[in-house]
């Protein structure tokens, strides 16, 4: 007989998510889970609808590039330049004056700690395509897909708005009309880079119950992700002593953050939250709060149903 409440209570939580993202100008998508609880309670707002991966893609990378690296097909201190046809701007070596030396394993740390898209996209180019999606199929992602590295996703914005390869993303973007923005591939899942949140957590699952990779292999990819500098969206929802191992994504409208949230009592959940805001502004605060809050409305609920 106590299902009923357990599940009037979910649907309420649910709402809450639902005006949390509401109310600050967006649609939101989330799936929360435990890790370790098999056919746990989950809670989840369009947890199975399509969403834009956007940058949280490079956490398929992560766990294609440690899968290497355990297997010996791949020796992390060797290093290797990032050259100027990675140079697209941004943080890190993506938005370098000049070509760089680095080790794999830091390219792997900047392409998770600060988003670094030339990071992402050599480390991408020397596994290989196939290798990444070997993880899509290995862990049963069937609604995730990839339509390749960081530069196939910005050349897919240079020929939808009319450019050459030559021409500079950030001018074609700062000239193109809101109509022609809405328009783009990159934004719409089912012709750029999907997954589900769903999904998402099956994969940060796998990765935190050693299901991903050989165990030293998903423990590097933990301790990776826990580095990440970005604090404006799921961590600023969480107190202090709580642990956030997670990744970003940015797309225009597009505001996301998947990763692991761990309790000082051990307990750890995989959290998926993707936003879709109303408008086109560069600056969506309330938005990157609203995945930090509505993380935290999940979590606490499933932790409280054990209580």
């Amino acid at each position: 007989m106590s299902a009923a409440p357990a599940a009037t209570a979910s649907t309420a939580v649910e709402a809450d998510i639902a005006r949390i993202f509401a109310d600050a100008g967006a649609r939101g998508f989330l799936h929360a889970r435990e890790i370790g609880v098999e056919d746990g309670p989950e809670v989840g707002v369009g947890s199975d609808d399509p969403v834009a991966l956007a940058s949280v893609f490079k956490i398929l990378v992560l766990t294609a590039f440690v899968r290497d690296v355990a297997a010996g097909a791949l020796d992390q201190t060797a290093r290797t330049t990032v050259t100027a046809r990675y140079r697209i701007g941004g943080v890190g070596t993506a938005g370098f004056a000049d070509d760089v030396e680095a080790s794999w394993r830091d390219l792997a740390l900047l392409m998770m700690t600060m988003s670094d898209n030339a990071a992402t996209d050599v480390i991408y180019h020397r596994l290989g395509g196939d290798a990444v999606d070997r993880v899509i199929s290995d862990l049963g992602l069937d609604r995730t897909a990839l339509i390749g590295c960081c530069e196939d996703l910005f050349a897919s914005v240079v020929e939808d708005l009319g450019g050459s390869p030559d021409d500079d993303l950030d001018e074609l973007l700062l000239s193109a009309s809101a109509e022609d923005l809405l328009a783009l591939r990159a934004l719409d899942p089912p012709r750029t880079s999907h997954s589900t949140p769903r999904d998402v957590t099956t994969l940060l699952t796998a990765l935190w119950t050693d299901a991903a990779a050989p165990a030293s292999a998903c423990e590097q990819a933990r301790t990776i992700m826990a580095q990440q500098i970005w604090p404006h969206r799921l961590s600023s929802g969480f107190p202090n002593g709580v642990q956030i191992a997670a990744k970003t994504g940015t797309l225009p409208r597009w505001r996301n953050e998947a990763g692991v949230v761990a309790y000082p009592d051990g307990r750890q959940f995989a959290v998926a939250v993707f936003t879709l805001a109303d408008t086109l502004a560069d600056r969506q605060p309330l938005v990157d709060a609203s995945i930090g809050r509505a993380a935290l409305a999940a979590v606490e609920h499933l932790r409280g149903l054990a209580d």
